[in-house]
């Protein structure tokens, strides 16, 4: 099977498309053709995917990018024997052709209007019953992927849920560190940027280090580069994906400040499940999902649940960790033995495969014996030149 995979807005090498998704198809056997914004993101692609560079779709200038993904895909879906696509707007250009068409399903596409900066607040209500239309347009018109069981209730038929899982190690950690507290995953007052740096600034003082891992919208960009500055805590901007979790492992604690908005109430936090499947332990605020993982719903606690926008409950957390070892021990020893019977990616990478071979009418391919993941060298990462623990250097990876 020959797959083509679209992304305007998504990093090149998002984690669920490529480290996921993409990974999953070429290890199965099959062939794909990625169109994505890989050189104004500074990405090498892998060498066993055919690629077409696109311009990326930012904040309110996504009109060049756009025509670009309307040209791409006119010229390359009618030799695919599959086209899946990750963001809504790709749904507004999409080919007239005979190719099965898929649409992956990120997140609640109305909900997420609310908390998006760059839409005019008072668009953003009015806006949100078009997003609805829309869906309902490409359920008749497409096939679906829901990255979330939450997800259901905005279609009419039944539909593949892939969850957003994660490669988790055979082995958790064999022993507890005193590394800094980490956050995973991109940054936005939403997502409680605002109270990241206020808990750096209190656990400061007390010797404790954080370190900030992922892209920020426009609004909370300028308040962790302030950060950054103070000394307050260390912000990488941009990680791959692979190496991120890698800077995860060690950690004291990992944080999940996601605010009380619709966007986030059905869907657990993917970064919930990385840190569990590292051995590091959670501190959360009560997103539904992510509070039953974390309090024990499953198989036990593998973490702290504190309120939302309260720095001060999420920074006293964060210290009765480091000062009990064998607490962060056990939640990290939990985490991990729940992240890997229920959240590998390898059980859901089957279903993916299979999902997209029968919507193409194609039949398996002789999957080849399972690569290792590719790395950061091979992965196309540019490097940036860094401090010796991570490789990579706070702020002098690209803003976005």
């Amino acid at each position: 099977m020959h797959a083509l995979v679209a992304t305007v807005v998504h990093h090149p090498e998002d984690a669920r498309i490529l480290h996921r998704q993409i990974r999953a198809l070429l290890d199965a056997g099959h062939t794909v053709t990625y169109i994505a914004p890989f050189r104004e993101l500074g990405v090498t692609p892998w060498p066993t995917l055919t690629t077409v560079d696109v311009p990326r779709a930012t904040g309110r200038r996504r009109l060049r990018a756009l025509r670009a993904a309307r040209a791409a895909l006119a010229a390359h879906a009618p030799t695919a024997d599959i086209l899946l696509v990750h963001d809504p707007e790709l749904l507004l250009v999409l080919p007239r052709a005979e190719t099965p068409m898929v649409w992956d399903v990120h997140e609640d596409t109305a909900a997420s209007i609310l908390t998006k900066p760059w839409v005019p607040r008072p668009l953003r209500r009015p806006l949100m019953p078009l997003a609805r239309q829309v869906e309902r347009r490409a359920e008749r018109r497409l096939h679906l992927l829901l990255a979330e069981d939450g997800y259901r209730n905005r279609f009419r038929a039944p539909h593949p849920v892939i969850p957003n899982t994660t490669h988790v190690p055979e082995q958790p950690p064999k022993r507890v560190s005193d590394g800094p507290v980490v956050y995973l995953g991109a940054l936005s007052m939403a997502r409680g940027a605002a109270e990241l740096v206020q808990i750096a600034h209190r656990i400061r003082p007390h010797g404790v280090r954080m370190d900030v891992i992922g892209p920020a919208d426009s609004e909370a960009r300028p308040l962790l580069r302030q950060a950054q500055r103070d000394g307050v805590l260390d912000w990488y901007g941009y990680v791959p994906n692979d190496q991120a979790l890698r800077m995860v492992r060690g950690a004291l604690a990992g944080l999940c400040l996601l605010h009380d908005t619709p966007n986030y109430r059905r869907s657990l936090p993917t970064k919930v499940v990385e840190y569990m499947a590292q051995g590091v332990p959670v501190v959360t605020t009560p997103n539904p999902q992510a509070q039953g993982l974390v309090t024990g719903q499953t198989q036990g606690h593998c973490g702290t649940v504190v309120p939302y926008r309260s720095p001060d409950s999420a920074a006293a957390a964060l210290l009765r960790l480091r000062g009990n070892p064998g607490l962060r021990y056990a939640y990290g020893r939990t985490g991990h033995r729940i992240a890997r019977e229920y959240f590998h990616w390898p059980v859901q990478a089957a279903q993916f495969v299979a999902s997209l071979e029968d919507w193409a009418g194609v039949a398996p391919a002789r999957a080849p014996a399972a690569r290792p993941d590719p790395g950061p060298a091979a992965s196309g990462a540019v490097p940036n030149p860094g401090s010796a623990g991570s490789g990579i250097d706070p702020l002098r990876v690209h803003p976005s």
